[in-house]
């Protein structure tokens, strides 16, 4: 996997941490202190999930390894799928909500939540990728959901408001057509 597949991927799966942790910060009472934790969480987790997806997804590729690029394809096809026709479903809504405090147990709740995708995605990696190549995407989804989480806190804190239905739309397009590079790259590369 070269570099901008794995910006890319990161990129995409760090939407959602990025939408979770503005709307957070706008409608909580979160210090900078806070912001730098849920950040931390969200990073954490967001590379906790592919990674074990990834190793579930290299234990499997010997069973599967026929079909693996077919699976690959599939898990990234739905998740991207699914993120599009949330993008496209979703109205962007800046209602005011009370604002009240955030727990470090509420965090990781929002952390899992928005890394359960990831953990299709690195199922799909650890079918295409050697586990070393997959280290280091994890490394760099993990690091770039951080300073993307703090980026939304620091919007959220200042009212600013985050085009969810937009990024969440171009995330969608980017896991699906990573899927369908991976399909192809397969299918053209075999004899006939």
């Amino acid at each position: 996997m070269n570099l901008v597949e794995a910006l890319l991927i990161a990129l995409s799966l760090c939407v959602d941490s990025l939408v979770v942790s503005a709307t957070t910060a706008l409608h909580s009472r979160i210090t900078l202190r806070r912001g730098w934790l849920m950040a931390a969480v969200f990073g954490l987790c967001q590379g906790a999930f592919p990674l074990a997806g990834a190793l579930i997804g290299d234990v499997a590729r010997a069973f599967i390894e026929a079909v693996d690029h077919w699976v690959a394809f599939g898990l990234l096809l739905a998740v991207g799928g699914k993120m599009l026709l949330d993008g496209l479903r979703s109205k962007d809504d800046s209602a005011a909500a009370p604002r009240t405090s955030i727990t470090l147990p509420t965090m990781f709740l929002l952390g899992v939540a928005t890394s359960i995708d990831a953990f299709a995605v690195g199922i799909g990696l650890g079918l295409e990728h050697t586990l070393a190549d997959v280290l280091w995407t994890v490394a760099l989804i993990g690091a770039m959901t951080f300073g993307v989480s703090l980026l939304g806190v620091h919007l959220g804190r200042r009212s600013i408001p985050v085009p969810e239905r937009a990024a969440t739309i171009v995330a969608g397009l980017v896991l699906t057509a990573l899927g369908t590079k991976i399909l192809l790259q397969h299918l053209l590369t075999q004899p006939f």
